[in-house]
């Protein structure tokens, strides 16, 4: 009987000893220093390779009531924002994405299966925010080296084809694209 307390009778003990309530100021929302941040939506992500990469061969109609719960307004996890991958041909967490451009000359928009997922989420909510990220570069846009940001403007390039490409071939807007997912990006590497 004279062991130690456990967390749960120390936590009735401490709240006992301050007379059983908790005092505090009250907290008032206010907008008179701003409105502060704006909620853009809850959002989901596909890419590394395997997020949801068997998605596109799972029979019907499973496949849509899948879709159907991740993309549908008001119904399911209801998503406002999909994140996706722009393949770049390495492995990137649990697979790899084909890029549109395998090489400099070499563009096609019809690689993978993020256009795909895109469509799907537009097909379900017109208004959903696509964001594009880059988790990895093909060779040629680090001129040989694992460090795409040495080269600004190759960098650049690859991946402004990618959401005309999205455009052109797939009518889809891409809202935002993420830097990259390397924590060595520096400011000086956003510079272009």
């Amino acid at each position: 009987m004279g062991g130690p307390l456990s967390p749960v009778s120390l936590s009735a003990v401490l709240l006992l000893l301050s007379g059983g309530s908790c005092s505090g100021k009250d907290y008032v929302l206010t907008d008179v220093g701003g409105l502060g941040r704006v909620f853009d939506g809850i959002g989901g992500l596909s890419g590394g390779g395997a997020t949801s990469r068997l998605l596109v061969n799972y029979e019907e109609p499973y496949r849509s009531q899948i879709l159907d719960f991740l993309f549908k307004p008001n119904f399911g996890a209801s998503l406002h924002i999909l994140k996706v991958e722009i393949g770049g041909d390495a492995q990137t967490t649990d697979g790899t994405e084909p890029s549109h451009m395998h090489y400099e000359n070499d563009e096609n928009y019809f690689r993978g299966y993020e256009w795909w997922l895109m469509k799907e989420a537009k097909k379900r909510n017109p208004n959903i925010t696509l964001i594009g990220l880059p988790w990895a570069f093909p060779g040629w846009v680090g001129r040989g080296k694992n460090w795409p940001y040495d080269h600004p403007d190759v960098t650049v390039s690859y991946v402004v084809n990618w959401i005309l490409g999205a455009k052109q071939y797939h009518d889809l807007d891409i809202q935002y694209v993420g830097v990259c997912t390397d924590p060595r990006l520096t400011r000086v590497h956003l510079r272009f």
